[in-house]
């Protein structure tokens, strides 16, 4: 009996409301969904999707999740299915995105904004950390694995804007290795931005962060850099996928609409790659070069995400922050704590230093 509409509407608004941490947890929680209290996919199948899934540019665990919504009830459960994951999420981060963004905020939200976003940095390198074993192991040559990384290290902390060039550039390399060894605000500019971060961004959420900042702080000024950190705070604490931090972006450039639009440019590429692609994706999975593509871009993107790190540390102003962030490094990488409670104690100590008249980034 097919699954009904109104099951995969609870079930993915549920994941859309409790999937805090980012496409670690989402998978999780879709595999504890559709594999083992409901037996609608197999683990064969499950783990199949989710190297499709890593063969797309976009947001992974969002694709992930529309198309096992798309293996139970097709296109009508993919877009019900992705809407029900996506939506929770949104509006809460454009809910925060108006109080934090808001320039007369209370200095205790301002101080919890400042303390989040100091911790950013860390929470940037834990996340691309993580991602390296998994691309480390399946790596065709290792050297130059250690050089995509690098690469994309360097694009991600000097020339942010530069990125989709770099990821791309190193899959291309990558692949004519692996086929011929010896070759080696306006609102235009914000369509841009959210389509760049859901349609050209290789390797999970975190690689959106060099892409947005250089267009959303540096070429557009729609925040500055202090703003631009507690965006990406914003969508650590908040559920659903990393890549709704867009729509804070979107939010400084224009309001609730900007948010929106920011939202659905940049979710847009993940449907369409799942209800075009579907069907074909156990063919993609096996296709040589696509993987071979990804086996350049991957490691770039690993590098960029950490890269990423060093723009996000020089935002910060004041010495408190810089304590946080250790704190917060330490805290991430040594202690391997959850990145959740981390940024809401780094909340919590902007929120204290508020109240002890410190200074506040502007």
């Amino acid at each position: 009996m097919p699954v009904s509409l109104v099951t995969i509407l609870r079930a993915w608004g549920r994941i859309g409301c409790i999937g805090f941490g980012g496409p670690p947890t989402h998978i999780s929680l879709l595999r504890d969904l559709c594999v083992r209290r409901r037996p609608w996919l197999t683990d064969t199948d499950f783990e199949d999707a989710i190297a499709a899934c890593n063969l797309l540019p976009g947001p992974a665990s969002t694709q992930l999740a529309i198309y096992c919504a798309w293996r139970l009830r097709g296109r009508a459960g993919a877009l019900v299915g992705g809407a029900a994951f996506i939506l929770p999420g949104l509006a809460l981060i454009i809910g925060l995105a108006a109080v934090f963004l808001e320039a007369s905020s209370p200095r205790w939200i301002l101080g919890a904004a400042a303390g989040a976003g100091a911790a950013v940095a860390a929470v940037a390198v834990r996340a691309g950390a993580t991602l390296v074993p998994a691309s480390w192991s399946t790596a065709s040559s290792r050297a130059r694995w250690l050089g995509y990384s690098v690469v994309g290290a360097a694009a991600a902390a000097l020339v942010g804007a530069w990125v989709v060039l770099v990821l791309v550039t190193c899959g291309a390399i990558e692949l004519l290795f692996r086929l011929r060894p010896s070759a080696v605000m306006n609102l235009g500019g914000l369509v841009w931005v959210a389509f760049k971060v859901g349609a050209l961004a290789y390797g999970g959420g975190f690689v959106i962060i060099p892409l947005m900042r250089a267009d959303a702080v540096g070429h557009y000024h729609w925040m500055t850099g202090a703003q631009f950190l507690d965006a990406v705070a914003l969508g650590q604490v908040t559920p659903g996928p990393v890549v709704q931090t867009v729509a804070v972006v979107g939010y400084a450039a224009g309001g609730v609409g900007g948010a929106l639009l920011a939202a659905l440019v940049a979710f847009t590429p993940s449907f369409a790659f799942v209800l075009a692609g579907g069907p074909d994706f156990d063919r993609i999975r096996r296709n040589e070069r696509a993987r071979a593509f990804l086996g350049g871009a991957g490691p770039a993107a690993i590098g960029a995400i950490i890269g990423v790190a060093v723009p996000l540390a020089r935002a910060l102003h004041e010495r408190w922050q810089l304590g946080v962030l250790a704190a917060a490094a330490v805290a991430l990488l040594a202690l391997r704590r959850g990145i959740v409670p981390t940024l809401l104690f780094a909340g919590a100590a902007g929120v204290i230093a508020a109240l002890v008249d410190a200074p506040l980034p502007h």
